[in-house]
Parts: C-alpha cells; sequence; structure tokens
C-alpha cells in the first residue's frame, strides 16, 4: 500500500508510467519480476524481504536492468536495497503504550520470527522500559508473542483475545495479515464498551479500526516510509542517478520512520513527550537495540524484569 502511494506521487510528478502486479503465491515472486522487465520496465521494485531470492535470480539473469528491493538486502550490481530502522519507530511505540496505558499492562504480537520483525518488538519492549524509567510510568510487558505467520488472520484475533482477558489494553501487531485479526478482536471489544486499542505498523491503520462511533480502535501507527523510498529510487532513475550495488537505510535521522502526522487517539502532553523522544532519537541521544543482547543489556541497566518478555 505504501509503495503504491509513493510510486503514484512519481507518476504524478514525472509522467511515468506503472505496472503493478501482486503475487498470489511465492511461486509467482520470479515469473512476476521477469515479465515486469521483459515488458521494459526501467525500475522494477521488488517489496518485502520474501523477495529477496526471486530479486537475486533475476537481477542475476538481467544484469543490465535495475532493481530495487525494499525491507532485506540483495547483494547484486543491478539491485539498490533499502532497509529499515524499524526498531527506532517502535521504541516510540512502546513509549506511547506506556504513557496510555489505563490497566499498565501491554503487549506485542510479531508475525514470522525473522530479525525485522524481531526488531519491533526488541524497539517496543525498549521503549515501555524507557518510559518506566524516565517518564513515571509503572507498565509491564504482560504477554510477547509471535504468530509464526504474517497470514493466520484467525490466529491474530485469538491471539489478541487472550490478551485482552490478561487485562492488557494495548497491543502492538506487526504481523501483516496477522494484524487484521487483532485489529478485529480490538474493535469488537471496544464496540461491547471496553477500553482497549491496537498499535498498527508501517501505515497510518486508523481508518482499519473505525468504529460505528466514528473513532478509532487504532491508538497510532509505527509508519514505515516505504512510500519516499520507492518514490526516491524512481526519482533516481529519472534523473540518471540512481545506483546499484549500494544499501540505503531508512531512519528517523532521514524520516524514514516516525508517527502519522495526525493522531485523534493521543493526548497532546503524550504526543509532546514522544515527539522529544523523537527528537532524541534523531540526534542519537537515545539508541533503540538492534539486537536481543543491546534489549538485554538496556532492562538490565533500568532494573526491568525481563523474565517474562519472549524477546530471544
Amino acid at each position: 500500500q505504501s509503495d503504491d502511494e509513493g510510486v503514484k506521487k512519481a507518476v504524478e510528478e514525472f509522467g511515468v508510467k506503472y505496472t503493478s502486479v501482486e503475487a498470489q503465491k511465492k511461486e509467482d515472486y520470479e515469473p512476476n519480476l521477469q515479465a515486469l522487465i521483459d515488458g521494459g520496465s526501467d525500475l522494477t521494485l521488488a517489496i518485502g524481504f520474501q523477495l529477496a531470492d526471486a530479486v537475486t535470480n533475476v537481477a542475476k539473469n538481467n544484469q543490465d536492468s535495475k532493481l530495487c528491493i525494499i525491507d532485506s538486502v540483495v547483494e547484486a550490481d543491478n539491485v539498490m536495497s533499502v532497509t529499515f530502522k524499524q526498531e527506532e519507530g517502535s521504541f516510540l511505540m512502546g513509549v506511547i503504550a506506556g504513557l496510555t496505558t489505563k490497566t499498565n499492562k501491554v503487549g506485542f504480537i510479531g508475525g514470522m520470527v525473522i530479525p525485522s520483525v524481531q526488531n519491533f518488538g526488541y524497539g517496543f519492549a525498549m521503549g515501555v522500559a524507557y518510559a518506566n524509567a524516565n517518564l513515571g510510568t509503572n507498565v509491564e510487558i504482560a504477554d510477547y508473542l509471535y504468530n509464526g505467520t504474517f497470514d493466520d488472520v484467525a490466529g491474530g484475533k485469538a491471539q489478541a483475545g487472550g490478551m485482552y482477558d490478561k487485562g492488557i489494553d494495548i497491543i502492538f501487531v506487526a504481523a501483516g495479515g496477522v494484524g487484521n485479526g487483532v485489529i478485529a478482536e480490538g474493535k469488537e471489544r471496544a464496540e461491547a464498551g471496553k477500553d482497549v486499542h491496537v498499535i498498527g505498523v508501517d501505515v497510518d491503520q486508523y481508518e482499519d479500526g473505525l468504529l460505528s462511533d466514528g473513532s478509532s480502535v487504532i491508538l497510532t501507527s509505527a509508519i514505515k516510509r516505504i512510500d519516499n523510498a520507492a518514490y526516491t529510487k524512481i526519482d533516481e532513475v529519472v534523473k540518471g542517478t540512481f545506483e546499484g550495488g549500494k544499501v540505503i537505510t531508512m531512519n528517523a535521522q532521514n524520516d524514514g520512520i516516525g508517527l502519522p502526522e495526525k493522531n485523534p487517539n493521543l493526548s497532546t502532553e503524550t504526543q509532546e513527550k514522544v515527539d522529544q523522544v523523537l527528537a532524541q532519537i534523531k540526534t542519537e541521544e537515545i539508541i533503540a537495540p538492534a539486537t536481543a543482547d543491546a534489549l538485554e543489556s538496556y532492562l538490565s541497566e533500568v532494573g526491568y524484569d525481563a523474565s517474562t518478555i519472549n524477546y530471544k
């Protein structure tokens, strides 16, 4: 979705032609990419780590073609790779959850146990612990789970139900389609009068959580500016400055991660505090963890009991 928005912006500004193909199964990845190249694509964008092998093969077989993979790294002279420091965005979500929870219990649901998803969890846990140590909160990460997939909607709904039953009132989910189940469970509970929320991921999911009264169960979302990444790479191709073989990291400093422009469910005080934390991340006064060891070290440093957090 985010990539599509970025490409469409480039279409409007540069007049480029745009063809999008959505794979129905992993076996579609390589033939889809090859078909786009055969159709004359000047830049072929592949979105998501699961396309890495397909991009590797297609790049090798089409060395005169330009490709860009987003959210993974492929080492090839004709491929530009774009990665994100998602742990910085999820750190902000942990701070927000800590400042907003009314039960002092929050939870995390990840999709597959892979580095990019684990980083979401590391950052979230550190953000909660940071708020406890520096912003006067006393919040427990009462559940920290992985679903193991990105498409188990029913499983996500069940996992969210279990968390809410434990008294958790805010769940951060980084799990693709699994998140749809989490949001569905949150909406049902909210419609029944329960004060619960979900924190979305990658794009602003506020509208996904809309309730019958016009409010939303989505507290806020950890934004990854995939749209900016796609737009910039097209701009480089148009200008003739695109360079394959590079790895570009999108982070807080270059506005690659952050919050939605509008956050109706956040209080003014919370928004101000989070903006201050974001500024500190940009100046590297705060560094979010990218490894389990870094998280463990920080939790130990601030005296947070991590015995219930399955962060490894």
